[in-house]
């Protein structure tokens, strides 16, 4: 499974202020927008471009548009602050939720909803700003294929080295594009040293 790291010290600068438990909301909200520009970078450096003639106020020149429009599919809640800052630069990308909510005593993810436009012939990013057992994910990438989509990448910020070994063993080629690895998870499936509950931190809940 392709698996690209950024590798940037603005990157750098922009985790460590994720994860201190001191960084105000507003703070973290600025933070994950900004970390999201990086990702979205490196996501869509592989995307086919084909070739027009613009006019520009002094003459005719050579430019490119995309090949494919874009599907983002966040998984909610936290993947929600994820999907503004790509429309920054994809401002017709259509948009797909899935809902999905963690059992605190099994670690399982369940299914609570599910919106999606048509992912046919579409670059299709998952977005969602953790990765930790791979589960919420693992379902994710399967409804979407269930949905058309054959073309499908994952954007994440934190990821466990379990949930990427989980998505390489059942989707070998898929690619994924991450912030930071994170060393391991803990007993009740956090990451370490992680930054707590991304959901809650973005939106100010416990």
């Amino acid at each position: 499974m392709p698996l690209t790291l950024i590798d940037h010290p603005l990157a750098d600068v922009l985790i460590t202020q994720l994860r201190n438990k001191d960084t105000t909301q507003a703070s973290f909200r600025d933070c994950c927008e900004k970390l999201t520009y990086l990702l979205i970078i490196e996501a869509t450096r592989s995307f086919g471009t084909e070739n027009i003639r613009v006019t520009t106020p002094l003459e005719v020149t050579d430019g490119v548009r995309w090949q494919r429009e874009m599907t983002i599919v966040s998984i909610l809640r936290a993947g929600i602050g994820m999907v503004d800052p790509i429309h920054k630069f994809f401002p017709h990308a259509s948009v797909g939720y899935v809902g999905l909510e963690r059992d605190e005593a099994t670690a399982i993810a369940h299914r609570y909803y599910c919106k999606l436009p048509s992912l046919e012939n579409r670059h299709v990013l998952i977005v969602d700003p953790m990765l930790g057992t791979a589960g919420s994910a693992l379902q994710t990438i399967e409804i979407c294929r269930r949905h058309g989509a054959t073309d499908i990448g994952l954007i994440i910020m934190f990821a466990a080295p379990e949930g990427i070994e989980a998505l390489k063993v059942k989707y070998p080629t898929l690619p994924v594009y991450a912030a930071v690895l994170d060393r391991e998870l803990n007993a009740q499936k956090f990451l370490l040293p992680g930054l707590g509950d991304f959901g809650d931190r973005l939106f100010d809940t416990s």
